[in-house]
């Protein structure tokens, strides 16, 4: 269709607490569809794998993969503690 603009993908930074209570942080589109790879089947993400179950703890909204990649990289880089602050717990 000419003129129709195609709606821009969302994104989302998000972390999610595992059964042993450590943080795991990551990006997606699709955030149930991800809870359900890192809560079942090999597509979770390694580190996830062998601490499920995973809780969803907190999760943004971004405006392009480039700057899930750049927010993601930045909580990486906090402490424990000031992710828990992030997460309000």
């Amino acid at each position: 269709m000419e003129g129709t603009a195609l709606p821009a993908t969302t994104w989302f930074v998000y972390l999610v607490r595992c059964c042993d209570g450590s943080i795991y942080t990551g990006i997606t589109t699709n955030l149930a569809r991800r809870m359900q790879e890192h809560n079942s089947g090999p597509r979770g993400a390694r580190y996830t794998r062998s601490r499920r179950p995973v809780t969803l703890v907190y999760s943004e909204v971004v405006a392009s993969r480039s700057r899930a990649a750049q927010r993601e990289w930045q909580i990486k880089r906090l402490t424990v503690a000031q992710k828990w602050v992030l997460i309000g717990g």
